[in-house]
C-alpha cells in the first residue's frame, strides 16, 4: 500500500479526509467552516484528493428547492483505506476458528473450495496458451499487472517470482495460504509447482518452480496434499 508520502498527502488533506471519515460526507462550504479555513483552500484540497481517487463526489438536489444541486464529498473506498484496518488479524482468527470448531479436515476443505473457485475463473483466460504464456498471464494472479511478480527460467525450467506478497502477514502465520497458491498454480498450468524461494525462511521473495518433468491432471490434484 502507498505511504502519505508516495501518494503526496499534505497534512491539510489529512485533515480533510479525517472529517470526512467522521461525518461521513459534507459539503465544501461545510468542511471550511469545520476547518476554519477559506472555501478556496477546502476546494484545493478537495480537487488534489480526487485526483489520487481518495475522495469521491455526489449531487443532491438543494432543500431549498432552488439553485444547483448541492455537491457532497465522501471517503472513496482508496482514502477509506488511509485509516487503520486489521484484515490481517481477522483473516487469521478466521482460519483459526475454523480449524478449531471444524477440525483440520473441514479447514482443507474450505481452502480447496477457493482453489476450486481461483481455477474456474482462471482457466477461461489461458485457454489456448501454451506454457509460457500461461505463466506470463498469471504474474496477475494476485494483483493485476503486477510489477513485482515476472517470470525467470534457468536451465531447471520456469519459475514465477513474487518479490511483494500481498498477504504476506497472514501466510507468514498461517503457511497454508502459500499451498493455495501452489495448488491452483499446478492445476492451471497441468504441472506440478513447488516453492523454492520463501518470504518465511527470509529469502525475501517467494519462487514458485514449474516442474515440466511432472505433468499433473487438474482435476485429480486435489488441495489436502498440499497443506504444510
Amino acid at each position: 500500500m502507498a505511504t502519505d508520502r508516495d501518494r503526496g498527502i499534505a497534512a491539510a488533506q489529512q485533515k480533510v479526509l479525517a472529517l470526512l471519515k467522521q461525518r461521513g460526507s459534507s459539503t465544501m462550504a461545510e468542511i471550511a467552516a469545520q476547518m476554519d479555513v477559506s472555501y478556496e483552500a477546502v476546494r484545493q484540497q478537495i480537487n488534489q484528493l480526487a485526483a489520487l481517487k481518495l475522495v469521491e463526489r455526489r449531487e443532491c438536489p438543494n432543500p431549498a428547492g432552488i439553485g444547483r444541486p448541492l455537491r457532497y464529498y465522501s471517503l472513496a473506498p482508496a482514502g477509506e483505506h488511509q485509516f487503520p484496518k486489521n484484515y490481517d488479524e481477522l483473516a487469521v482468527e478466521l482460519i483459526d476458528a475454523i480449524g478449531g470448531a471444524l477440525g483440520t479436515d473441514a479447514l482443507r476443505r474450505v481452502l480447496g473450495a477457493l482453489a476450486d473457485d481461483q481455477v474456474a475463473r482462471w482457466e477461461p483466460q489461458l485457454a489456448g496458451k501454451d506454457l509460457a504464456a500461461r505463466l506470463d498471464a498469471l504474474r496477475s494472479i494476485y494483483l493485476e499487472n503486477d510489477p513485482f511478480t515476472d517470470v525467470r527460467q534457468d536451465e531447471d525450467g520456469l519459475s514465477l517470482v513474487e518479490q511483494n506478497c500481498p498477504f504476506l502477514n497472514v501466510a507468514s502465520k498461517r503457511p497454508a495460504l502459500c499451498s493455495l497458491t501452489v495448488v491452483v498454480l499446478s492445476r492451471l498450468l497441468g504441472y506440478q509447482v513447488t516453492r523454492t524461494r520463501r518470504f518465511q525462511a527470509g529469502d525475501g521473495r517467494c519462487a514458485f518452480h514449474v516442474r515440466v518433468d511432472q505433468p499433473l491432471q487438474s482435476d485429480e490434484f486435489r488441495f489436502e496434499s498440499e497443506i504444510e
